[in-house]
């Protein structure tokens, strides 16, 4: 069974404190390459997240990301009002020890109310403070039941997707095999003609000086070299092993390019010994139906 390499999963959470997005994004790649995109007070969990991607996907260019929004109501800044204070104790020493008369805390000469030293106030270093956040158990058991989910998703995807894909490619497939069945009347008539032109050609030369057994050997071998019997039988079961492999459970991109690979030399050679008009178009025509089931193959898990 094909399974695709690309897909896409997710997953919503709505528990007591926040809401969780949790998607997972899959593409083509050689390898496995995943790549974790989460808050860094789960870091610790980022390990085993790689691990559970790397057993459940096996392979593809991966990210995983999970979104976490906030549903308090209560600032994730607060104010450090302690510092504040000291800074505004500063202040008021520093004026005292300049012994400056200006009305308040401005500089200027008009008059100015005691809250416009806030402003100022606020912008002093560290005086807004993060709130601390810590990992709740509860929590990220519940996001662990959606990142199942979210994989589940992505895996019923990349099945939905190999299913179109192996569509496409058996047809392909069996488009070979088509062309394949009409070369063989080409490839018969195409011996004939050889050994006729040779004929003739024999006919105009003087044959008295010439070793007759080596003559035949060397016949016998040129028509051998000809012949394609062993490229059409190779490429067949070639073809019908294609079919196989695909139906298989376990992952078989890999092992479909091999074999695809293999099918290609085939045609190469098929197209390199044929010198009729005819089996050169079917050749190129299996040629351009390899080609695409090479970039489907591409896709495939």
């Amino acid at each position: 069974m094909i399974q695709s390499m690309t897909g896409y999963g997710k997953a919503e959470l709505n528990l007591t404190n926040a809401k969780f997005t949790i998607e997972v994004r899959s593409l083509n790649s050689k390898q496995i390459d995943a790549n974790v995109k989460m808050s860094s007070i789960y870091r610790d969990k980022e390990i085993e997240l790689r691990k559970l991607l790397f057993e459940k996907l096996q392979r593809g260019k991966i990210e995983l990301s999970i979104w976490r929004e906030s549903s308090e109501s209560s600032a994730k800044y607060t104010l450090n009002t302690d510092l504040i204070k000291k800074y505004h104790q500063q202040i008021l020493q520093l004026k005292k020890d300049l012994r400056l008369t200006w009305n308040m805390w401005t500089f200027t000469p008009f008059q100015a109310k005691s809250t416009d030293i806030i402003p100022t106030l606020l912008k002093m270093p560290d005086v807004m403070v993060k709130r601390g956040e810590k990992v709740d158990n509860n929590e990220w058991e519940e996001i662990a039941k959606g990142i199942d989910i979210a994989i589940g998703n992505i895996l019923q995807f990349r099945l939905d997707e190999g299913e179109k894909l192996e569509a496409d490619v058996t047809a392909r497939i069996n488009k070979l095999s088509t062309l394949l069945v009409d070369i063989e009347p080409l490839a018969k008539t195409r011996i004939e003609k050889v050994k006729k032109s040779l004929a003739d050609k024999l006919a105009e030369i003087d044959t008295k000086n010439i070793d007759e057994n080596r003559f035949e050997q060397e016949l016998i071998y040129y028509l051998e070299k000809q012949d394609i019997t062993e490229e059409q039988v190779r490429l067949d079961i070639h073809l019908s092993y294609f079919i196989e492999t695909m139906k298989a459970d376990a992952p078989n991109g890999k092992k479909l390019g091999f074999i695809g690979q293999e099918i290609g030399r085939e045609i190469n050679t098929i197209g390199s010994k044929s010198s009729d008009a005819e089996m050169q178009k079917i050749v190129v025509q299996m040629k351009d139906e390899l080609e695409k089931i090479k970039e489907q193959l591409l896709n495939i898990l």
